[in-house]
């Protein structure tokens, strides 16, 4: 429920952290900004002047939709709720807030929010489409429009935990909403992932270099406790294929037919390497 975050928020476009509170069907703050609540049950809390309509398609949040309903990513999700299970500051008796940072349809945030059964969850994402799908993604859970490159609208040291899976870093912003004992996990593809489809049909790979890059992007503002590595071997069918590649950051770089006729020439079931690294950070 909406009224159950409220706490965790602030208005987009105050200086200050403006608190919000609901009016019939739209967020306000004493300030007079209103930000309507959306009939899917999500509310955009974009600042002025930020993108509208950016952020992963309707395609493919349907692909994604198909492919995590499969349970395919379902043991990296287990993994993911483990480490935060294990991180979590309070117990995870106490009530606080989990902050997904573009949680995209919400699946892992609801993967760590069963196994912490009193905090509520803020699933933050630009997409539209995700947002939707998010706002339904668990009782705790509630979708909010916003812009990782820009000020989050979610108060200073709101969140006891903050969630980031195969998505924009925002440093500072992390640093920012998180209380003073609160932790940052972040999930990152390692170089074997999906790796035997990078070159069959023309996805893109994962930088040799992506770790030392993450450490320097967040070197100002976290340090390092502990790691884990995950990885699984998938055995698909072309259908989930297709959802896999058609799902992420290479459905912007893939001709959508020469796609389609590679996955045909792939044998039936097709092996792929699910390869992560979940990373567990303490503020500096």
């Amino acid at each position: 429920m909406i009224e159950d975050v409220l706490g965790f928020l602030r208005c987009p476009q105050c200086a200050e952290d403006g608190r919000l509170f609901r009016s019939d069907g739209a967020l306000r703050c004493l300030a007079g900004h209103s930000f309507d609540i959306a009939r899917a049950g999500y509310v955009s809390l974009l600042p002025s002047g930020a993108a509208k309509n950016t952020g992963d398609t309707s395609t493919m949040v349907a692909a994604r939709q198909f492919f995590l309903r499969a349970g395919h990513f379902a043991g990296l999700a287990a993994a993911l709720a483990d480490a935060a299970t294990t991180a979590a500051w309070p117990p995870a008796e106490v009530p606080g807030c989990v902050v997904d940072l573009g949680a995209g349809t919400g699946y892992y945030l609801a993967a760590v929010l069963d196994r912490l059964p009193s905090r509520a969850g803020l699933a933050l994402d630009i997409s539209k489409n995700a947002l939707r799908v998010a706002a339904r993604a668990h009782p705790r859970a509630v979708a909010i429009g916003a812009d990782a490159w820009r000020p989050l609208p979610v108060r200073d040291a709101a969140a006891d935990l903050v969630l980031n899976v195969f998505a924009p870093r925002a440093g500072a912003q992390a640093h920012r909403i998180l209380r003073r004992m609160g932790r940052l996990i972040v999930v990152t593809p390692a170089p074997a992932h999906l790796g035997e489809l990078a070159g069959p049909l023309g996805l893109l790979s994962v930088d040799a270099r992506k770790e030392e890059r993450l450490a320097s992007k967040l070197a100002p503002y976290f340090s390092r406790t502990s790691g884990i590595d995950y990885s699984a071997t998938l055995s698909l069918g072309r259908e989930s294929l297709a959802a896999l590649a058609g799902m992420g950051p290479s459905f912007w770089h893939t001709d959508q037919e020469r796609l389609t006729s590679a996955i045909g020439k792939l044998p039936e079931p097709f092996s792929v390497t699910i390869a992560a690294r979940i990373g567990i950070y303490r503020k500096r």
